[in-house]
């Protein structure tokens, strides 16, 4: 099983409440552990403009349509931006799939400020992290779905819709689920 480049849709019993309907794009995964973005979670009082601020990125007041997320609870004072794979830093940009990539060093919102960066993109403060079998043990435990994404569902879809959007497109109406697991 290889996860990178799909997401994992947090079932509605999930124990940890930072990924209370989350989802999350998975960015690396092996058998040494497994690395994603949660792409649904907006901070809440912080702008991309606001961050460029306090890095001292010169931007015009508007830093394109990238928006500033939670993107997990691991390092959460650290950057990653999740964009389209029309953009590549000489730095360090990782492809994920084809569909997407992800960079983490400030040359990117220095391209995003100045007009120059990917055609979508989105700015995770943090990421979510998991150890060698943790991850397997979670989805095994009924905590995770696992779905294709689209660039429209991590970068169009309003938050607010992206864990409904994700469970539609494997055919489940959120509302049929329950919180709760159980064997027949």
């Amino acid at each position: 099983m290889n996860l990178t480049g799909k997401i994992l849709i947090a079932m509605p019993g999930m124990g940890d409440p930072r990924f209370a309907h989350s989802v999350v794009l998975m960015c690396a995964y092996s058998t040494d552990g497994a690395m994603g973005l949660i792409v649904n979670k907006s901070v809440e009082g912080m702008s991309l403009d606001a961050l460029l601020d306090q890095l001292s990125i010169e931007h015009e007041g508007q830093a394109g349509t990238a928006g500033l997320y939670f993107g997990g609870p691991v390092e959460t004072g650290r950057g990653f931006v999740l964009h389209t794979p029309d953009y590549h830093s000489n730095l360090s940009t990782m492809d994920i799939d084809g569909r997407f990539a992800m960079t983490a060093t400030q040359d990117i919102l220095e391209d995003i400020a100045s007009g120059g960066g990917p055609s979508s993109a989105l700015v995770a403060l943090g990421y979510s992290g998991w150890g060698p079998g943790q991850l397997e043990a979670e989805i095994a435990a009924n905590g995770w779905l696992i779905a294709e994404p689209s660039q429209a569902l991590v970068f169009e879809e309003d938050d607010a819709k992206i864990w409904s959007e994700a469970m539609k497109s494997l055919g489940i109406d959120p509302i049929t689920l329950s919180a709760t697991a159980g064997r027949a």
